[in-house]
């Protein structure tokens, strides 16, 4: 494919301008999303929850930077991750400082993977099969959380209209897939989260949080909430040691995805930089208290609609994120966007989440057979029992054992590494044979 600009070239001011909007609309959306959520489980405060949104916008933006510069230096946007999004709302019962202190360990180890080059054996685990169950359990994984988002009410608006608000906003966000392409299907989630907005608090007026707005956080605010107190769980970091084995993996598919259209010179050198650069931002997240970041893979949609391969076009988005990161009331007003049109939005992008799980299971370089069916299937039900498992019951699992057994990602991990590689092992397929499958953070 023939592109207007290079990876090196820098095209105008007002173009790289226009291109970085279009970053910011992939994002942003995504910042607000993941950041909403794991806000509203850390903190009951509209003031913290703003001050948590201002720190993810400050990590994405600095390590964009970082990532263009010096890393892989390839036109791949970087933000927050579902899977460590998994690992703290999993954490049940745990303060933020053992949350964060064990994502730090993992953001560690994935640091010191990336400089020894242990890194490449991991990568032996991830066979197709592997792959396409930990794409899949994002989906699954997530969905307890979906559940909650569609039934909080706001201002007395009754569940059922929720309900049925999430479902005309997944169907026409599924019509603009249907018959937009290109630029139109990279900004579905931004318009659909603005247009929905704007509709249910026209519908719903009394749902809109004036409060959060009169009530934003000043500017100094975020200064000061720059640490997290720490503390050490074996069982909670074994669990996130695990989700960052992951995120790996997943840093490793979008940055590699990217190299069937740039195909740049000393690729291997830009994945080992590329992901020593994932472990320090995500060693910055863990000591700003926030979720830990990775290379989105669906950066590849906005390269093909702009048609500008430039990684220049990036500075401007990060900009523009760090822009938003010391501005505490546009941060509020973001954030004020409804429960259920977040959920609603999260249906849509999970939904192209299980596409990629089944693209890579799919893709496998030969035909699928019963064990297949039983490799992938018994660690997704296993993940969606845990996932839905009352908190009592969980709070009754011995301590060491519970962020493991507690947490539906890791447990569904485990259950498809055993069954791959331990009871129905088998020769594996080459790890190229799953590049660029991966579809979300």
């Amino acid at each position: 494919m023939e592109f207007r600009y290079g990876l090196d070239d820098r095209p105008p001011l007002w173009e790289s301008i226009l291109v970085g909007l279009q970053w910011c609309a992939i994002i942003i959306p995504w910042i607000i999303i993941l950041g909403k959520i794991a806000g509203v489980f850390h903190f009951e405060n509209a003031d913290d929850r703003t001050v948590y949104l201002q720190k993810l916008f400050f990590v994405a933006s600095v390590f964009i930077l970082v990532q263009v510069l010096s890393g892989h230096r390839l036109p791949l946007v970087f933000g927050p991750s579902t899977v460590i999004l998994i690992g703290i709302i999993s954490s049940q019962g745990f303060g933020t400082g053992a949350i964060y202190t064990a994502a730090l360990i993992g953001s560690v180890l994935l640091t010191v993977c990336a400089v020894t080059g242990f890194f490449g054996t991991l990568q032996k685990l991830f066979t197709p099969r592997v792959v396409a169950v930990v794409l899949l359990l994002i989906a699954f994984c997530l969905m307890p959380t979906v559940l909650r988002l569609l039934t909080e009410t706001r201002a007395s608006v009754p569940v059922m209209a929720n309900l049925l608000f999430a479902l005309l906003l997944v169907l026409t966000m599924l019509v603009m897939h249907r018959f937009l392409n290109g630029i139109g299907r990279s900004v579905i989630i931004v318009s659909a989260m603005s247009a929905g907005a704007i509709i249910y608090f026209t519908i719903f007026p009394g749902a809109f949080d004036r409060g959060a707005m009169e009530g934003a956080a000043p500017l100094a605010s975020f200064l000061t909430h720059l640490t997290t107190s720490f503390s050490f769980d074996p069982g909670l970091s074994l669990s996130f040691v695990i989700c960052f084995i992951a995120l790996s993996i997943n840093d490793l598919g979008s940055i590699q995805s990217m190299n069937a259209l740039a195909a740049p010179p000393d690729m291997a050198r830009r994945v080992d930089r590329g992901i020593l650069v994932t472990g320090i931002g995500n060693i910055m997240s863990s000591l700003l208290g926030v979720i830990g970041q990775v290379n989105y893979s669906l950066s590849l949609g906005v390269v093909l609609s702009s048609g500008c391969l430039s990684r220049w076009t990036l500075v401007p988005a990060a900009a523009i994120l760090l822009v938003l990161a010391f501005s505490p009331l546009a941060i509020a007003f973001l954030g004020n966007v409804p429960a259920v049109v977040i959920g609603a939005s999260l249906i849509y992008v999970l939904s192209t989440q299980v596409a990629a799980g089944l693209m890579v299971l799919f893709g496998a370089a030969r035909k699928l057979e019963l064990q297949d069916g039983i490799v992938v299937g018994i660690p997704l039900l296993a993940a969606v029992v845990v996932a839905f498992l009352p908190a009592d019951i969980v709070s009754a699992f011995p301590p060491l054992i519970r962020p493991i057994a507690g947490n539906s990602f890791v447990m569904g991990v485990l259950a498809v590494l055993f069954l791959e590689h331990i009871l129905f092992r088998q020769t594996a397929i080459p790890a190229s044979s799953r590049e660029g499958a991966d579809s979300s953070p």
